[in-house]
This record gives structure tokens, C-alpha cells and sequence, in this order.
């Protein structure tokens, strides 16, 4: 029995042995560790340098909205004072604590006093109270902006309605309300297409243009032509608002130009007056010389009919037979003097006209003298001065001028005013 137990018992063992050195080591082999050492830790040094410790560099606040901010700083605050500068009306930061406050009223905006969506930058500094060289200076930025949109209204500085004439100059600026937000661009557009104007472009900017004298054509059926300017402002949202400007043009006179007219048919009207006044001339010594040589025939008629009276009573018959046909030789100068020297009643009539012209024409041009470099009654004048000389010139179509030649304008007019010319054709009242 003791030698069965002690089979069994080396038995067992055999097995577990067999057993044991079938199975695998699962255990895994150890790694070396590769990551450098943990640098040792450093104790810094006392922060000396005074700092702002919690600055935003950007605020934005709401419009109507309460604003508080706490400033800090690396060191106890009991020994140092805040103070800002360049900042926007309202804004505010107590000396002592830090705190930085600010209402942002609307009241504000409506007077002007400060801009929606305009950074506005503010400097800011902390200073020791006791050594004036340890301080820090800084700056923020801050911006306002509402929810409630106003647009910015054009505002011209004359009328809707303007009444002008050619030759006229307008001028005025365009101007803006203060909205929300501002206008950034003017745009300006023309119902006809002009030239040589100023353009307006930004807020405040002048429009000046100077009407040009052809801008009423003939063709137009309308007279007064009407010119409408519309004003377009643009924010940076697309926000738009426009003003209107209309300019009723009238028909204007171009001065310079009338008055050259003018001088010019003055100078052509001066130079026919001295035409007529040279023919006149010429006409009435022809006139003249006719009636010397009439004259010379009849006293030399009636001298030999006298004359042969008075050999008829002569007691000499010789004498008294040449009496009486020294009469017969006077009634036989007649029909000579009429072949010789025939009466010029239709030059006496030319004559006549002539002067009654040049008496016309000189009243005309005095009458009609402009009054200054801007008459207003050019047009008229220029008319009537162009009409009569055109009226006198048909009267005296046929009539053949004369050049001064061997007379100079001095004599002629010295002639033409002479009192015994003036007395001559002058008009009889019976």
C-alpha cells in the first residue's frame, strides 16, 4: 500500500512538470524609459515693472447702455492714480479705483458731439503717486453702434427751385444731417448732360457750373428749359437719400458777344452815314454849279433885252436897228440855257432825301447808344439800329456812291453842318 502511494504520488509530479514547461512566458519585457528628465522648476523673480494687467484693447457698446470697466494692475493700487486723454465726451475713469464708466447717450449723437461707427482712440495711463517715473501709458479703442437706423439726409443750401438765365453762374454746397451713419458718397446725376462743373462727392463739397449761352438751342420747343439735379448719398450700408435741385433757364444775353455786335454795327452804320454825307455832298455842288450856270444865262438874257430897249431909242439908225435885235439874241439864250444847264428838280429831290436819311440815321444812332457793358435792352437796340439801316439802304438802292477822292470827312462834314446847307433845305411852313 505505502509503495502504491509513493507510484502515484512521483506520477503526479512527472505530469506537472511536462505541464509547466509547455506553457509561454506572456509577460512583457521591460522598456527603457526614453523621455528627457522634468527640467527643474524655476522660482521667477519679484514682478517689478508696473503693467495693466486685464487692458482690452477694443470695446464696443450699445447706444443708451451703461458701461463700466475695472482696470487692474500687477501692484497694489493705493499708491498709484489713472488718468486718460484724447477721449470721447463722456467717458470717464475714477483716479483712484480704476474703473472706467461711460453712459452712451443718444443726446450725444443728435447734437453731433459723437459718430456711430466711428473708432474713437482713447490713451491711458497709471502713474506712481510718489515717483513720477514709474507710470504706464496705453491705449484702447472704442466704437458705438445702434439698432436704430437714421438715415443722413442731403440737405442743398438754396431752394428746390432755382429761375436762371444763360450767363448766370450757380452755385451752392450740399450738406448732411447727422444720421446713424454717415454719408460716404455723393453721386449726382443731370436730367441733360452739362459740362464744366464742379461735381459734389462728399458732405459739404460746392456744386458751381456756369450756364453756357448756347444751352437753349433754337430748335427747342420750349424756351425755358428746366434742368433737374438729383443728389444720391450712400453710407457704407447702402442706406440712400436724395435731394433734388431744379434750375429753370431762360433764354440770356451773351453781352460780350452783343456788345461786339453792337460796336460792329455801329462802325458800319458810322461808315454809310459818311457815304451819304460824301454824296450829298457831290449832289448839291453839282446842284449848285447848275445853278450858277441857269442864273448866268438868264441875267445875260434880260441884259441884252435891257440893253437893245435902250439902243432902240437911240437916234442912230445903226444903233437902233442893233436894239432891236439885241432882244431876240436874249429870248434865243433860253432853249440854250435848258440844253446847257436843264433844271435838276429830281437831283434837288435826291439831295433832299439824302439828307432827310442821314439826319434819320444820325438821330437813330445816338438815340440808341448802349448804357454800359450790360444793357438790358442790347437786343432791342442793335434790332431797330439794324432795321433802319436796312430800311435806308432799300430807299437808296438805286443811288451810286462816291469815294472821297479829292475831299477829306472834315470838309464834308463841315459842308453838311454848314449854316447856309441847313438853311437851303430846310422845311418851309407856308
Amino acid at each position: 500500500m505505502k509503495q502504491l502511494l509513493a507510484g502515484l504520488t512521483l506520477l503526479l509530479l512527472t505530469l506537472a512538470q511536462g505541464a509547466s514547461a509547455q506553457q509561454t512566458d506572456t509577460i512583457a519585457p521591460a522598456v527603457k524609459d526614453t523621455l528627457p528628465p522634468e527640467p527643474p522648476v524655476v522660482v521667477n523673480p519679484e514682478d517689478t515693472v508696473l503693467r495693466i494687467i486685464n487692458l482690452n484693447p477694443y470695446f464696443t457698446i450699445h447706444v443708451d447702455s451703461l458701461f463700466e470697466y475695472d482696470m487692474n494692475i500687477n501692484k497694489p493700487q493705493d499708491r498709484y492714480y489713472w488718468y486718460i486723454r484724447n477721449s470721447p465726451v463722456g467717458v470717464r475713469i475714477d483716479r483712484a479705483s480704476g474703473v472706467l464708466s461711460f453712459r452712451a447717450d443718444k443726446s450725444f449723437f443728435r447734437s453731433g458731439r459723437l459718430k456711430y461707427d466711428v473708432p474713437y482712440k482713447v490713451d491711458i495711463g497709471v502713474q506712481n503717486l510718489f515717483h513720477a517715473a514709474e507710470k504706464s501709458d496705453t491705449s484702447f479703442t472704442i466704437l458705438f453702434y445702434s439698432t436704430d437706423v437714421v438715415v443722413t439726409r442731403l440737405k442743398p443750401t438754396v431752394n428746390g427751385l432755382q429761375v436762371l438765365e444763360e450767363g448766370d453762374s450757380v452755385r451752392f454746397r450740399v450738406q448732411c444731417e447727422a444720421g446713424t451713419f454717415p454719408v460716404e458718397q455723393i453721386t449726382m446725376n443731370a436730367s441733360a448732360p452739362i459740362h464744366n462743373f464742379r461735381a459734389v462727392t462728399r458732405c459739404n463739397d460746392e456744386f458751381l457750373w456756369m450756364i453756357p449761352f448756347d444751352f437753349i438751342r433754337d430748335s427747342d420747343t420750349s424756351k425755358p428749359r428746366t434742368l433737374t439735379l438729383q443728389f444720391i448719398g450712400n453710407d457704407r450700408f447702402l442706406n440712400r437719400d436724395t435731394a433734388v435741385v431744379s434750375l429753370l433757364i431762360k433764354p440770356g444775353v451773351n453781352y460780350p458777344q452783343r456788345n461786339d455786335e453792337h460796336r460792329q454795327l455801329n462802325r458800319e452804320l458810322t461808315k454809310y452815314i459818311q457815304d451819304l454825307k460824301l454824296t450829298f455832298y457831290v449832289v448839291s455842288r453839282n446842284i449848285k454849279n447848275n445853278k450858277k450856270t441857269r442864273t448866268g444865262f438868264d441875267v445875260g438874257a434880260s441884259s441884252m433885252s435891257l440893253f437893245g430897249t435902250i439902243l432902240s431909242t437911240s437916234a442912230v439908225q445903226g444903233t437902233k436897228d442893233i436894239g432891236k435885235v439885241l432882244p431876240s439874241i436874249g429870248l434865243t439864250m433860253v432853249p440854250v440855257k435848258e440844253a446847257v444847264a436843264p433844271n435838276k428838280v429830281q437831283e434837288q429831290n435826291t439831295a433832299s432825301q439824302i439828307r432827310t436819311a442821314i439826319k434819320r440815321l444820325e438821330y437813330m444812332q445816338s438815340e440808341h447808344q448802349l448804357v454800359g457793358d450790360r444793357d438790358p435792352e442790347i437786343l432791342a437796340k442793335t434790332k431797330r439800329l439794324r432795321d433802319e439801316m436796312k430800311q435806308t439802304r432799300a430807299q437808296l438802292v438805286d443811288l451810286p456812291m462816291v469815294e472821297f477822292e479829292n475831299v477829306s470827312t472834315s470838309d464834308v462834314n463841315e459842308y453838311f453842318n454848314s449854316p447856309r446847307v441847313n438853311k437851303k433845305y430846310k422845311l418851309k411852313v407856308n
